[in-house]
């Protein structure tokens, strides 16, 4: 059974790849989209912001909670949004390491809402870089009966500068 997409509601795009952390550089929040039509010779097509909706959506907050190190929204209203995965940072990709971010996903997807039930959480080296670890996540969603399982590579070398 597919995910009624309606269930997470439509969001600014802000990442313009869900699979990977990296894609998320400072000061380039927005994606944006041409405009199927065309303006005059010689400019640059319209654009629109670009927007992610249903599991993507859900897909996107996911991410950007485990990116947002907790406390970094406070001053909005928000002091438990976030997660520890930032204290990882620069750590040897060991069991140790891997259990920690483990349990800071845990944490971090209690207090996300539109979380149902957490069935299962594994954290792997990377097969594609030895500093990375592949977070995977089987959840089942509100309102839904079917799993969602997504998988999030997490850098412990931190962003590219």
């Amino acid at each position: 059974m597919d995910v009624d997409p309606s269930l997470f509601g439509t969001d600014l795009r802000l990442l313009g790849d869900l699979e990977h952390q990296n894609s998320r550089r400072p000061g380039s929040d927005l994606c944006t989209v041409e405009r199927p039509e065309r303006g005059f010779p010689g400019e640059k097509p319209p654009v629109d912001l670009r927007t992610v909706a249903g599991v993507e959506n859900l897909q996107q907050a996911l991410l950007l909670r485990f990116l947002t190190p907790v406390g970094d929204l406070a001053a909005l209203g928000h002091p438990r949004y976030g997660c520890r995965l930032h204290e990882l940072v620069g750590e040897l990709n060991n069991d140790t390491t891997r259990n920690r971010a483990k349990m800071f996903v845990l944490q971090a997807l209690a207090e996300e809402p539109r979380v149902k039930e957490v069935l299962s959480v594994s954290v792997t080296p990377s097969p594609r870089d030895p500093a990375a670890v592949d977070v995977r996540v089987a959840l089942v969603p509100i309102g839904e009966p079917a799993a969602l399982n997504l998988v999030f590579p997490f850098s412990l070398a931190g962003e590219p500068r």
